[in-house]
């Protein structure tokens, strides 16, 4: 694995993101092996362990269009994106106002790319717990956070993260889990992260799609990791540690960790949680 080293920034994700790994990242990267030729992540979210790793070839993909296009503007526009985020205002007003432009298709689609991506980091920052959701019909619905102060733009930080993906050989991807890595070869590797299986039947409350992670999602990328493994391809996996989940992956190494989870509607359900990750090498 090749690590491109940029500046003195160390790169970290742009956004809050619901089951983000950087608070159990020493975990993470103690089993990525050492290395491979391409590194892919399905499930990309902030990018917490891409950004740690910041392999030189790698192949990113979330299902969550809105997202990815962040990644694709930060690429591809990032000075027009910094310019357009300094016009955000942080006032539950103006909030609502920015929130509710999906609820309206002529004026959402008549958007550009940079003014979108603008948007949704600025909902990021704002909103209740920096927490991305949606309702069935794909609208942004997590109400403003009243946050003081909160630091809507982070030139440097998107600025090194738009060098990195430059210099470095990114695809970025807006598709389902199994065809994001329909290329991977013996050689390279893939961490999931998806939507985790819910503790219980009333945790499950976020959504990061209209299009939802059910239990037959679960079983698909298990699936999906077993043709993996058939074909000696390494792969690792974060997910809950529910007995569905433990039971569906029993046939790999599981390894148990402790995480803080901070973004719940329940204040009293975050805190430590044990998840697991899950792997099919040494």
């Amino acid at each position: 694995m090749e690590v491109l080293v940029l500046s003195d920034i160390t790169l970290m994700p742009f956004l809050k993101w619901a089951g983000g790994k950087r608070q159990v990242i020493k975990y993470i990267r103690k089993y990525v092996p050492h290395k491979f030729n391409t590194y892919y992540e399905p499930f990309v979210g902030a990018g917490a362990v891409f950004f740690d790793l910041l392999p030189e070839n790698a192949v990113i993909n979330d299902i969550n269009s809105e997202l990815i296009n962040v990644y694709k503007v930060i690429k591809y526009s990032v000075e027009e994106l910094i310019l357009d985020l300094k016009k955000h205002v942080n006032s539950e007003e103006y909030f609502y106002s920015i929130r509710g432009l999906d609820r309206d298709k002529v004026i959402f689609n008549s958007l550009t790319d940079v003014e979108k991506a603008s948007r949704t980091i600025y909902l990021n920052k704002t909103c209740y717990n920096g927490l991305y959701r949606v309702n069935k019909s794909g609208h942004f619905n997590t109400p403003f956070g009243r946050y003081k102060n909160p630091e809507i733009i982070n030139e440097d930080l998107l600025r090194e993260i738009s060098e990195y993906l430059n210099n470095a050989n990114v695809v970025i991807l807006n598709c389902d889990f199994e065809e994001a890595i329909k290329n991977i070869s013996p050689n390279d590797f893939v961490y999931f992260d998806p939507p985790y299986d819910p503790l219980s039947e009333t945790s499950n409350f976020t959504s990061y799609s209209s299009l939802g992670f059910s239990k037959d999602d679960q079983i698909r990328l298990k699936e999906v990791c077993d043709n993996l493994n058939d074909k000696n391809i390494k792969f690792l996996l974060s997910n809950s540690s529910t007995d569905f989940i433990l039971d569906l992956y029993s046939n790999y190494k599981i390894e148990f960790i402790q995480a803080k989870r901070f973004i719940n509607s329940n204040v009293n359900k975050r805190g430590n949680i044990q998840e697991i990750l899950v792997r099919n090498y040494d």
